[in-house]
């Protein structure tokens, strides 16, 4: 908890600190649907976007800023894409214990396996719609995030719209 959080009356205390959280997608509108899914799903968060993983990492590692809760990549950007950015961030000492969420399109298993393999904690296959991508959003949210950081088990690395029930 912050100073700041530490500060708050007894009648606040019981309060849940926003997430802290920064996406980097090279589409405005991915970077839209994703903080209005936030919202929707009613995820209290402090919601930073950025183009290109070369953005994410001058953010990460801009000492003036304090270190997201968590992020979550594009694994296809221009400048430097997601697989390099996560690569970086899970090689530097300051930054490789911050979840690294994987997003895309594919679901393909070899860039899933590529994910795994380079330190990301999971793996979310880009919804085709935005109650989807509510319900995903959600999914992540509500993850035992110390089991799976862990040692995260493969089957539940990746998730997709199809593989959650509405129920989760």
């Amino acid at each position: 908890m912050s100073s700041k959080n530490l500060a708050k009356s007894d009648t606040e205390s019981n309060e849940i600190e926003p997430v802290k959280i920064i996406l980097a997608d090279d589409d405005k509108d991915d970077q839209e649907l994703f903080k209005d899914a936030l919202d929707a799903g009613g995820i209290n968060s402090e919601f930073t976007a950025v183009d290109n993983g070369q953005e994410l990492l001058d953010k990460l590692k801009d000492n003036a800023e304090p270190n997201p809760d968590m992020v979550f990549i594009d694994v296809n950007m221009p400048v430097k894409g997601g697989k390099e950015a996560l690569k970086e961030i899970k090689s530097d000492q300051n930054l490789k214990d911050i979840p690294a969420v994987m997003l895309s399109t594919s679901g393909h298993p070899q860039d899933i396996e590529d994910a795994l393999g380079h330190g990301a904690d999971l793996y979310i296959q880009k919804p085709n719609s935005f109650a989807g991508f509510v319900l995903l959003l959600k999914k992540v949210f509500s993850l035992h995030w110390a089991k799976t950081l862990i040692n995260p088990l493969k089957e539940f690395f990746f998730l997709s719209e199809n593989n959650i029930s509405k129920r989760d």
